[in-house]
Parts: structure tokens; sequence; C-alpha cells
């Protein structure tokens, strides 16, 4: 039996473009999907680059007007990986023309975008989709699959950071991600949405939140000349910079446990530290995505002479998505993920279920960040609903 093609058209060429591209190129490669995504169309604003990634990446054809993009019959799933204050008018558009619609996240640079986006694809009835890609990391997978299972007991603590360190140089030029008007936030909403997303994922939902928003260098550079996501040619005019640097925040979860939270880009030494630990009534897990193969487990129910933190190197096939790609400890890598959700994506629509994480989980991320923000506004608790 022929497999159903799903006919993408993916908007942005750079980091996340790149990533996206080759998730689809590699998840029918190494998974048996009933829909197989077929690179069809690649969409920016600058047509030179853009022909150069199309040829690089393996799409068939270019398209500089993303209006002209959703409104194509010969494509079915619109990819929104641009800067966030695109995300809104494209996905909506999208979903209006009858697309399914997958995005990066955050899903939105606000609220009220999110909650637009969120009511667009269900009203058209839609599958959608959002890129929170360290869901499908397989040591986090398995730390879902012990938490179900009852291995933690009652959860008491997630405890979070998220440390990188690109901008820590104050002669950093001003790129989009340090401008309001394109990002929505700095690190809050780059990188503190991404451990929001997975403490939602194994804890639960957050119920109120106290945080504070630092921005350390005030102005930068403005660039002169772009070459890629983190960089550019600096100019001598400077630029206000109107975004956090850093983002920190405490939560309590629905559930009762305690949560702790923070984001910064001015870690110097960390380059791409995401670590959560989890404390638990009956033992802990510990993860790090810069040693994204390995699971710590502490279990308290161990004899008391043998008890300590062991190493779970989730690389067997037994693990999640594991049983598709090389023998035990042969590690897998960052583009992996992106692999798995696409997969995981595809499968669940080709059974009628929309994908997860989706608009909802993106719209309920969106309520804790903007919480924070207004947390440290105000100087106090807010809750998310």
């Amino acid at each position: 039996m022929a497999k159903r093609k799903v006919r993408i058209g993916l908007v942005g060429y750079q980091f996340m473009g790149k990533a996206h591209s080759n998730a689809y190129r590699q998840a029918p490669r190494f998974f048996d999907l009933d829909w197989e995504p077929e690179l069809a169309v690649i969409c920016g604003r600058s047509e030179g680059p853009l022909r150069a990634a199309a040829e690089k990446f393996g799409w068939a054809e270019v398209e500089t007007d993303w209006r002209r993009l959703v409104e194509r019959e010969d494509v079915d799933l619109i990819d929104v990986s641009t800067p966030g204050h695109m995300h809104a008018p494209i996905a909506i558009a999208a979903a209006q023309n009858g697309k399914a619609v997958w995005c990066e996240k955050p899903l939105a640079n606000t609220l009220d975008e999110a909650m637009q986006m969120r009511d667009a694809v269900a009203n058209a009835k839609v599958p959608h989709a959002l890129f929170h890609n360290y869901r499908f990391a397989p040591a986090t997978a398995l730390a879902k699959k012990m938490i179900d299972n009852g291995d933690l007991g009652r959860i008491y603590h997630f405890r979070a950071v998220y440390l990188q360190d690109w901008i820590a140089d104050p002669n950093f030029p001003l790129v989009w991600r340090l401008e309001k008007q394109f990002a929505g936030s700095g690190a809050h909403g780059d990188i503190n949405a991404h451990i929001i997303d997975l403490a939602r994922l194994l804890v639960g939902e957050i119920a109120e939140v106290s945080g504070h928003l630092e921005t350390f260098v005030k102005q930068r550079p403005k660039l002169a000349a772009v070459d890629d996501r983190l960089g550019g040619v600096a100019s001598k005019e400077m630029g206000d910079v109107t975004v956090d640097d850093a983002a920190m925040f405490l939560a309590r979860f629905q559930n009762g446990a305690l949560g702790t939270f923070e984001a910064t880009r001015f870690a110097v030494g960390r380059k791409n530290h995401n670590r959560f630990e989890i404390n638990g009534s009956k033992g802990s897990l510990v993860f790090n995505l810069e040693r994204m193969n390995e699971l710590e487990y502490y279990s308290a129910e161990d004899p008391e002479d043998l008890r300590g933190f062991r190493c779970i190197q989730a690389t067997d096939a037994s693990h999640p998505y594991c049983a598709n790609w090389w023998p035990v400890g042969h590690i897998i890598g960052y583009e992996h993920t992106f692999v798995h959700l696409v997969a995981d994506g595809l499968s669940k629509m080709a059974k009628g279920e929309n994908p997860s994480p989706d608009f909802e989980d993106g719209l309920r991320n969106q309520r804790v960040l903007d919480a924070v923000e207004r947390s440290s506004a105000s100087r106090s608790w807010i809750g998310t609903c």
C-alpha cells in the first residue's frame, strides 16, 4: 500500500529551519510511518539565501511570500519556524486555509496571540503541534514513564535551570532575539519556555508563580549585517535591549509540588545547560541536556547499604525511540529529538489524533510565561489561570 505523503511548507530556513528540515528527511528513514513528510516548499524573504537553503536541505520549491504559501492547494502542513512576532499571523492564516499547523516555541509573543492561535486551529478543526523537542529525548521520555509508573512516589520538588552564555559579552550585537518587537521576551520565552514545558509534562500544571526578570546590558551595538542566528556584523551605533537577559521564578504546582526555575544567557561557561532534578517520596531523577543520553535515578527503596544515584544510559532498545536507532551505547544527539517529534506527530495524525504537545500546551505554557512577567512587574505572587 502506498503511503500518504504530507506535503510540508516550511517558513524559515535558519537555525530551526535547518533542524526541522533534517527531521523531515530523517523521520521516514528510521521510523515506519504511514504518513510520510514530503519537503514541498520552503519560504523566506531573501530569495538568494532561500534557494541555497532549499538546495542544501532538499526542498523542491521556494516561495518568498508566506501568504501565497498558506493558500497553496499542494501544501498540507505549514511549519512556522520564524521569529516569534510572525507566529500568530502565519499560523492563523494557515489554519483558516485548512492546513495543519506546526509551530516553533514559544507559541506566541503574547498571551493574547497564543489564545488567538489556539482558537484558530480549534475553529478550523486542523491538526496542530508545537516544537518542544526536549520532550522527545529518550531520557526525558523515560523519566515521564517512570513518574507515571509511580517510581518516584509523591512529587515534592521540581528544580530546573537552563543556562547559556552567548550574549555575556556586552559588545555582542543587537540581534533580533534581544528586541521585544520580534522575540517577545529574552531568556524567559526562549529557554524558560522549555523547562516550563518539561515541568508540565513531568509534574503537572503550575498554579501560581513569583518571578523576577533582569536585563544586565541595556544597550548593544546595532547590526550592520546579519550572518546567522547568534551573530552578525556590529555597527558603531548603539540600540536598546528590550528583553530580559535572565529570568528566575518560584512556582507552586496544582498537585502541591514546589518548583524553582532559572534561565539566563549570562552563565559564563554554560553553553546549553538544560538540567532538571525531581524529588519524590520514593526517589529522585536528574537530567542534563549536555549529557542527554543519561538519566540519573535514586531509589529510596533500594537496600540501605546500596543506595546512591545510578546512571541509566537511555540508549537501549527498550527505551523510548531507541529501537529505531543504534545498538545500546551508541549515543544520539540534539537533532534526533526533532526526528522523534516529527515521527510521533505524523503517527498520531495518521491515526486521527492530534500531535502532542499542541497549541493548547503552548497556550498553557504562555500563561505561565505571562504570569512570571506580571509577577516581576508587581513583585507579587500571580496565578496562571
